[in-house]
């Protein structure tokens, strides 16, 4: 089986983004039961140029699951994404300065695409873990919404399966953020995302 890995580099506004660190913890992760399970990660830069040259490259690899991280440094909680909306910021530039054209990432499209794998069950590997997790389906309008509906648009009858995932500040160390406000260490989300692809495993081999 052959699992994309898939996390985003700096924007404006975040100069470090811990959902690349996290996909290269969950690589090297090494539990027998991803013994036989080939993982391929791939940091997206943060443009909409790139989200375009790179997916059709990593679709061609054939993943049978892909696993998408992104930032959203206000949320309080890990969000597992239900959907990707048919809609994108023309307010926000990306990571080269660019701004969309158009509030519709497809004109004509559905509203909204959804993704095959069952949520509640996902969040379910969560549970253990301490860590703060809930559904969503609202994944933004910026990088990360476009990112998941531009895989899911290529997905076919729910192959590969596919999923993104949202996940709050994280520190790669022990010290707090400004504030004294606690981020969620790498150290106890990496395990968790573990479970979480492990479920994905189980669901997409059913």
């Amino acid at each position: 089986m052959r699992v994309l890995l898939i996390g985003f580099g700096p924007f404006p506004g975040a100069p470090f983004n811990p959902s690349a660190a996290l996909v290269k913890a969950l690589a090297r992760r090494r539990r027998p039961v991803l013994a036989d399970i080939a993982r391929t990660i791939h940091i997206l830069a943060t443009a909409y140029t790139a989200v375009d040259r790179d997916l059709p490259k990593l679709y061609a690899q054939k993943p049978d699951i892909i696993l998408m991280f992104g930032l959203a440094a206000r949320r309080r909680h890990v969000c597992i994404e239900t959907r990707a909306r048919n809609a994108v910021s023309v307010l926000f530039p990306d990571a080269s300065g660019q701004r969309p054209q158009s509030a519709l990432i497809k004109a004509g499209g559905p509203a909204a695409l959804r993704s095959a794998a069952r949520a509640a069950y996902l969040l379910g590997s969560f549970r253990g873990f301490s860590i703060p997790a809930r559904t969503s389906r609202d994944a933004g309008r910026y990088l990360c919404n476009y990112a998941y509906w531009r895989a899911l648009e290529r997905a076919r009858g729910g192959r590969p399966l596919i999923q993104f995932v949202h996940i709050p500040s994280v520190r790669l160390g022990p010290r707090r953020r400004r504030g004294g406000r606690r981020s969620l260490p790498l150290s106890r989300l990496a395990p968790a995302a573990e479970a979480l692809l492990i479920a994905l495993i189980t669901a997409s081999r059913r």
